[in-house]
């Protein structure tokens, strides 16, 4: 895996460079926004560790950048600003998970692992489903109505493809955090809320009234269309 490494500050950019090529990662740094913004959306790219307090451009504008460009690419956010409020604007523009410095070098290798297998698990075709309108690509990470495109998320993504691969039963917030989120200890099930929250956003035909991710009262959400 190549990862790209997005962080101003030298002495934690090099101590990733280090930690990172000598557990055998291919490496590439960024020292500004703009900079990882077009660096990162090349094809040999395959993570993303991204800083929000960046120079010339901010990190969740890079953020945004990225998942429009590249819709699966893994983006996982390392920033100081570990506010609920800058958790969520990570998380909103497309972040795949969030860590909070200072962090440990186990954790940080343990997530980067997770988005990996994630990754290596996505579908080499693609997976559509139509429902209520609404194309989903599932492996392009993209959603189609009335002829209008959005990308997808690859936590949507794996949101939607695990409500439909259970689709005969309610699926709990918190099992989709062990299954798409890979149960990240410093997370809460109201991490599903918002993320379904900014899925039914770009999928649904009335966001108020879902009914392609419709929610089961305490149990938690299901597939709209049996």
């Amino acid at each position: 895996m190549r990862i790209l490494v997005v962080e101003d500050e030298r002495s934690l950019r090099e101590a990733l460079v280090e930690l990172l090529t000598k557990r055998g990662f291919g490496v590439e740094t960024a020292e500004d926004g703009l900079a990882a913004a077009e660096r990162g959306v090349a094809g040999e790219i395959e993570l993303v560790l991204l800083d929000l307090a960046l120079p010339k451009l901010d990190g969740v504008e890079v953020c945004r950048r990225l998942r429009m460009a590249r819709p699966a690419l893994p983006i996982l956010i390392l920033t100081a600003r570990g506010s609920e409020e800058e958790r969520v604007r990570g998380l909103g523009a497309g972040a795949d998970d969030y860590l909070t410095k200072p962090f440990g070098t186990s954790e940080l290798l343990a997530r980067i692992e997770a988005l990996r297998r994630r990754a290596a698990i996505m579908p080499a075709d693609a997976e559509c489903l139509e429902i209520d309108g609404c194309l989903l690509d599932l492996g392009r990470c993209e959603a189609r109505r009335n002829g209008t495109a959005v990308a997808l998320t690859p936590r949507e993504v794996g949101i939607l493809r695990w409500l439909h691969r259970h689709r005969a039963r309610a699926v709990s917030r918190a099992e989709l955090l062990q299954t798409v989120w890979g149960a990240s200890e410093d997370l809460e099930t109201r991490t599903v809320d918002m993320t379904v929250a900014n899925l039914r956003q770009k999928i649904e035909r009335e966001p108020a009234e879902p009914r392609i991710v419709v929610t089961i009262k305490g149990s938690g959400y299901a597939w709209g269309v049996q």
